[in-house]
């Protein structure tokens, strides 16, 4: 016979772990974002050419990549409230120095170890929620914590614009660094690994969230790992699908102002609508696979939603590529970021499906190369416009990419766990 039911109301800490890693992916996008705004004011001031400005903005993917899943083991082994505190505080400090760059090596060398910094937010986040949250609500969390991040990145376009027209590039990065430290020290004070542990938790909650108390961290099988068809099928996706998105978060600004003539004062607002299209991109994928997993179950709750957006998403980018009418471009620009945002929260959901207590390498391993896609797509860019005067061939590479994930979430099935799948 099963115990009783608690009758006592659930207490409701576990949304201030949410409250805690919304605003957390809010600060991440703030701090990634306001390169791109600024970049046109550095470039002049520090003499760089489009080519190397796309290896800075490389230098930030491709060290966070490096370190995704190394952070995530860190986090799965030694828990997300440490782990977190180390990965604000580091990356705090290094936007922060971004202002004190004197040219290209410098300023190569400070987001090279930004990257490495900023690795684990989200790993150690996705461990946070498979801790806290109950199974039911995986989908509809990850898309509400990027829709933030994503609205935070937004806001910041605008929020940059107008700090240039009052301050230098240099003074705006430590006021961004100095956000993200006093996170960290509420974080470190509030937050406890274990809900078990946590003052404000009842046992109402503890049966809610479905939380079993911690057992000892078991060995990863990395053999198993490399060998998952399902863990090969989410990293392609999202290393096509962050390919994308990370033009958006780099060079979107610099192409409406020198392919579409755009005013600065326009492209704040301008650059800020692809990622509000992410924003309600993620959120409604997140929302639209939780409900269909609860219908069909998670193999197809999952994959769905991205393969709706994907497709539709290369389309949009192909039709902002041929038309000449600059806001239809901007416009077609934004809608593609949301199609293609449809299946980022159902890839997280379905890490921690497929990942169970390796939920922080597996997230970790997709995020891997996401931004190893995310490093490849600016340096294409800056590159295709050195050499052939034009951004149009650089973002049909995105489009092509997009169909390629679409393809891969033929593959993935988060209802085969990593430890039962065959």
């Amino acid at each position: 016979m099963s115990a009783p039911r608690n009758p006592a109301q659930p207490t409701r800490t576990r949304y201030g772990v949410l409250g805690f890693t919304l605003l957390l992916s809010a600060v991440a996008y703030l701090d990634r974002v306001c390169i791109s705004t600024a970049a046109p004011a550095m470039t002049a001031d520090l003499g760089l050419t489009n080519a190397q400005m796309g290896y800075v903005f490389t230098a930030f993917s491709f060290a966070y990549a490096v370190m995704e899943v190394p952070a995530g083991w860190l986090a799965d082994r030694f828990g997300p409230r440490l782990m977190l505190t180390r990965v604000v505080i580091w990356w705090s400090l290094f936007t922060a120095m971004t202002g004190f760059a004197w040219g290209f090596a410098s300023l190569f060398a400070v987001r090279l170890l930004f990257g490495l910094g900023e690795a684990g937010c989200y790993p150690g986040i996705s461990r946070s929620y498979a801790r806290w949250l109950p199974m039911r609500d995986h989908g509809r969390a990850f898309g509400l914590c990027i829709m933030v991040g994503t609205l935070g990145g937004a806001a910041t376009q605008p929020l940059v614009v107008a700090m240039l027209g009052v301050m230098d590039w240099r003074h705006i990065f430590p006021i961004f660094g100095a956000v993200g430290v006093v996170w960290a020290l509420a974080w470190l004070w509030w937050f406890r690994d274990d809900p078990h542990r946590h003052a404000g938790v009842n046992a109402a909650e503890l049966e809610l969230i479905g939380s079993e108390p911690p057992v000892a961290h078991p060995p990863v099988p990395w053999a198993r790992l490399a060998r998952s068809r399902n863990l090969l099928a989410l990293c392609a996706m999202y290393f096509s699908a962050i390919y994308g998105w990370f033009f958006y978060l780099t060079w979107l600004p610099t192409y409406l102002l020198e392919a579409r003539g755009f005013h600065m004062t326009q492209v704040g607002w301008l650059a800020a609508m692809p990622l509000t299209g992410i924003a309600m991109g993620v959120m409604v994928g997140g929302w639209f696979s939780d409900a269909l997993a609860r219908r069909f179950g998670t193999r197809w709750g999952r994959r769905l939603p991205g393969l709706i957006g994907l497709p539709a998403a290369a389309v949009a980018v192909v039709c902002a590529v041929a038309t000449r009418e600059p806001m239809t471009a901007a416009l077609l620009l934004a809608a593609a970021a949301g199609l293609a945002a449809l299946g980022v929260a159902p890839g997280w959901a379905a890490c921690l499906e497929v990942g169970g207590a390796h939920t922080g390498v597996v997230t970790g391993a997709m995020n891997t190369f996401g931004n190893l896609g995310g490093a490849l797509s600016p340096m294409v860019v800056g590159l295709c416009v050195q050499r052939f005067g034009s951004y149009d061939a650089a973002m049909l590479t995105m489009a092509a990419f997009y169909l390629v994930a679409a393809a891969c979430w033929l593959v993935i099935d988060a209802s085969k766990p990593l430890l039962r799948e065959t």
